[in-house]
This record gives C-alpha cells, sequence and structure tokens, in this order.
C-alpha cells in the first residue's frame, strides 16, 4: 500500500511539473513547413480547397460536414482528431489561402496560411502555422511530444500521396 501511495505521490508531482512547464510556455507559436510537388499550381489549390474530397486522401479524416459560418465557406472534420470546425478567411486562387480554426470550445486554435508558388516542374506549397494552445497540458505536450511541425507535415506528405508522390517536408524560411 505503502508503494502504491508512493507512487501516486510521485507520478502527481510529474503531472505538476508538466503542467508548471506547460504554463510557462507562450500559448502562441508560429510553425512553417513546405515541400514541392510535380503538380501544376491549380491542381495543388482544387485539391487543398476541395473539402468534400479530403477523406479521399487525409486518412485522419473520416467524413467532412458543410457548416455554416457567418457567411464564410466552413466545414468540420470529423476523424480521428476529434470534430473541428474551419473556415475560410482569405482565398486568392491559385496563391493564397488562409484558414482558421473556428471553435472557440477547443483547447487549440489558429490560422494555416498556404502559399502556392510555381518550381521548376511544379509547385511548392507552403504551410504557415500560426497557432494558439490554450490549455498548458496540451502546450507541453504540443511543444515537446508532437512538436508544432506534426500536423503540417502530414498534410503534406498525405497531399503528396494524394497525387502519387513522395514528399519530403522541409522547413521553410
Amino acid at each position: 500500500m505503502r508503494i502504491l501511495l508512493v507512487l501516486l505521490m510521485v507520478l502527481g508531482l510529474v503531472l505538476m511539473a508538466i503542467v508548471a512547464i506547460g504554463a510557462l510556455l507562450p500559448k502562441a507559436h508560429v510553425a512553417r513547413r513546405k515541400a514541392t510537388l510535380r503538380q501544376p499550381p491549380e491542381a495543388v489549390w482544387q485539391a487543398i480547397t476541395n473539402v468534400d474530397a479530403f477523406p479521399q486522401w487525409r486518412s485522419e479524416v473520416k467524413r467532412v460536414e458543410r457548416a455554416d459560418h457567418d457567411g464564410r465557406v466552413a466545414w468540420r472534420e470529423i476523424g480521428t482528431n476529434g470534430t473541428i470546425t474551419f473556415e475560410v478567411v482569405e482565398a486568392q486562387p491559385p496563391a493564397r489561402l488562409v484558414t482558421r480554426i473556428a471553435d472557440a470550445k477547443l483547447p487549440f486554435g489558429g490560422t494555416w496560411t498556404y502559399e502556392l508558388a510555381p518550381a521548376a516542374g511544379g509547385t511548392t506549397l507552403t504551410i504557415t502555422e500560426n497557432g494558439e494552445v490554450y490549455n498548458p497540458l496540451f502546450r507541453f505536450v504540443s511543444r515537446f511530444i508532437m512538436g508544432h511541425h506534426a500536423t503540417m507535415n502530414a498534410y503534406l506528405r498525405a497531399l503528396g500521396r494524394k497525387f502519387g508522390e513522395t514528399t519530403q517536408p522541409q522547413v521553410a524560411d
């Protein structure tokens, strides 16, 4: 019984330390990744804006529902990450798209800015995440366990697979 009590106390101290460290981290962060695809900008634009087709190439998205969000283009992604509502903040086809998490109840939020630039034989897609993680425990996990780039890397790899390509996400300048 005494060993169990000591283990619980140690576990509690570790959890308190993680939350304390998370509380010291800034809520906001900026992360950038890029990948070059052998597709014209128009094809990449079509892929990243056709939200109804996301479940076909993004394995973590099981289904998409269109949503009404103050007259903006919006949708809910239902999948392994739960249900997240997004909205389009800005669209300049086929060069720039800005989307925002439109659910204030989540422990995180922010925008993704997609910039498409012609590259030799294709398109370089750069994603800039201006994110916020409100919960200190999630902030610790996001920073030290998952990393701020994990979701962007997965997205860029899935986009490459959609086109039958292997993409290698890179740090964007």
